[in-house]
This record gives C-alpha cells, structure tokens and sequence, in this order.
C-alpha cells in the first residue's frame, strides 16, 4: 500500500490566503486618501476589499477539492479573515462611519476565539465552522457596504446588514468557546486514562 503524499505547505489555497493578507495595506491606502470620504477612492478601496474576500472563498474550495489541506492553511485562513475584516472596521470607526463599540465588539471576538483556537492546537485544530464561515461571509458584506460610497436613503439597508453580522458574531463565538470546553475535558480525559494504564502496567 502506498503511503499518502504529504501535503505541500506552498500550495495555491495557502498562496491565496497569504495574498489576501498582502492586499488589506493596500485597502487601506486607498481608503484613507482625501479626507477618507472621496467617492473613487473609496470605490477603488473596495474593489480591493472584494477582491480580497474572494480569494477567501475560493482558497477553502480548492484546498477541499485538491486534497491541498494544511494545518497552516487551516490557521491562516481565519487569521487572514481577522486582518482583512479587523483593519477595515479600524478604519472605518476612525473614519467615523461605523460605531467604536460596533468594532470592540466584533475584534473582541476575532482576537479571542483566534487565541483560543492556538491555545488548543495541543488538543485539536479547530477548523472554521459552517456558522463560523456564515459570519464572515455577512461580516464582509456589511463592511463592504459601509466601504462603498452609500446614500443617505439606503442606511437602513448595510445598517442591517451590520445588525446581522453582530449576532452571527457573538453566537458563533459562544459554540466555539462551548467546543474549546468539549475538547479540553476531552483532552484531560484521555491523558487521565492513559496516566492510569501506564500505572496499572
């Protein structure tokens, strides 16, 4: 029988998950140009922006279909997500068009649930959700719109879009936290029983 080939960290879904961090400067520079409201910059700025969020959709669906999955991939991925999506929510607030405390709430989150997602790779890699990657899907279209130059009588509409992104947010960070507990008690578990064996022995 022949043994599986190991996966190639340089990979095409790796290569794009890497990029998409790569174009969040970018993004930036062109949102912050004039006063930070200038309507074809804030167009080019997301352009960027969206160009950034496909390769996010697409980097997963490779890696799926090619076999290409990686223990890094599965970690950068939503470290890239947290870059692209934090730096954009930043900005935003600086520029006064999204509530800090939209922001706070949302990076409290990303940070946290990343950090606590490192904190167990000695159990088990924790890869993205259904609901996880639901959120940053709506995540991306609600600052996407805030990105855009909107009018006035459509608020109501990228405004509600934020509204959803908010409590996909805080849900999905509970399921993970609830798996985090799962998994270590797991982990303790089977340390205990394997501490007893070797006792026994």
């Amino acid at each position: 029988m022949i043994p599986d080939r190991p996966v190639p960290l340089v990979n095409l879904p790796n290569i794009l998950t890497v990029s998409r961090i790569l174009l969040v400067p970018i993004g930036l520079i062109f949102l912050f140009q004039g006063d930070g409201h200038e309507p074809w910059w804030r167009v080019a700025a997301w352009t960027i922006f969206a160009i950034a969020a496909i390769t996010d959709r697409y980097d997963g669906h490779i890696a799926r279909k090619r076999g290409l999955i990686t223990n890094f991939g599965k970690i950068a991925d939503p470290i890239a997500d947290k870059a692209l999506t934090g730096a954009a929510l930043v900005s935003l607030s600086i520029l006064g068009d999204i509530y800090w405390w939209v922001t706070i709430v949302i990076l409290s989150r990303e940070i946290g649930i990343t950090l606590l997602r490192l904190a167990l790779l000695r159990y088990e890699v924790i890869a993205a959700s259904a609901g996880g990657k639901l959120k940053t899907f709506v995540q991306i279209c609600a600052i996407g719109l805030y990105v855009l130059p909107f009018p006035g009588f459509l608020e109501w509409f990228r405004f509600g879009f934020m509204a959803l992104a908010l409590l996909l947010t805080v849900g999905t960070g509970l399921d993970y936290i609830v798996k985090a507990v799962k998994i270590v008690a797991s982990g303790r578990k089977r340390a205990t029983n394997k501490t007893n064996s070797t006792e026994s022995a």
